[in-house]
């Protein structure tokens, strides 16, 4: 099983922030975002005039809501981190430090530390992503199961119906993949684009997908 401490390196995250992640088990973070998102006390800053904020934001120095953007509930944009265009965030919601939510893409109930990136047309719901994760366009993560039973991590029962995935620092997602409820990947692996990964993934890694191609002649 990999713990909170085996995936993600809280020496980087700012203080304020770092009670997030002081359980061992990852997905424990979620219900501590929802303690601070009660909490929150709105901080604006430089919101683009398109964007739509309804609920709490707060925006340490330097963050930005870009064009477009619509965020609800609860959101902590951390310095220099970035909400783009026509992206939707649903609080609670943490960005750390120059973490980056992209044109389209959408953030629900989710911790993204510094430097996570979900820039493309991505999802990501209910989950962890650790500092420098970078999805490549298209990834989803996936936070329920077709018949919203609970999910298991591995062997491990986590006692939700939406857990999705915690990914640890430096994970690399190729296009298009998709990770299934309950997915932990280990520090520094690798996904395949293309690629559908459930369970747990060890650090380090690299999960390939091959598939044959052939050719043909064309007929005319």
């Amino acid at each position: 099983m990999l713990t909170t401490a085996d995936l993600f390196d809280v020496q980087r995250v700012p203080d304020e922030l770092r009670s997030l992640l002081s359980d061992e088990l990852p997905w424990l973070t979620l219900a501590r975002l929802d303690e601070l998102g009660r909490s929150l006390v709105s901080a604006e800053g430089d919101v683009h005039p398109t964007a739509v904020v309804d609920g709490t934001l707060y925006m340490a120095a330097g963050a930005k809501v870009g064009p477009h953007a619509y965020l609800t509930g609860s959101v902590y944009l951390a310095e220099g981190a970035e909400v783009g265009h026509a992206a939707r965030v649903r609080g609670p919601a943490v960005l750390g430090p120059g973490a980056r939510v992209g044109h389209a893409s959408e953030v629900k109930r989710s911790l993204l530390l510094g430097g996570a990136k979900a820039p493309h047309f991505n999802y990501v719901g209910d989950s962890v992503l650790g500092h420098d994760v970078n999805l490549g366009a298209g990834v989803k993560i996936a936070n329920f199961k077709a018949f919203g039973d609970e999910i298991v991590s591995g062997d491990v029962r986590t006692g939700l119906r939406k857990f999705g995935a915690a990914l640890g620092d430096g994970v690399s997602v190729g296009c298009n993949a998709v990770l299934a409820p309950g997915t932990v990947v280990g520090r520094d692996a690798v996904i395949y684009h293309g690629a559908t990964v459930r369970g747990h993934v060890e650090a380090g890694v690299v999960v390939k997908l091959r598939q044959q191609q052939e050719t043909a002649e064309r007929r005319r």
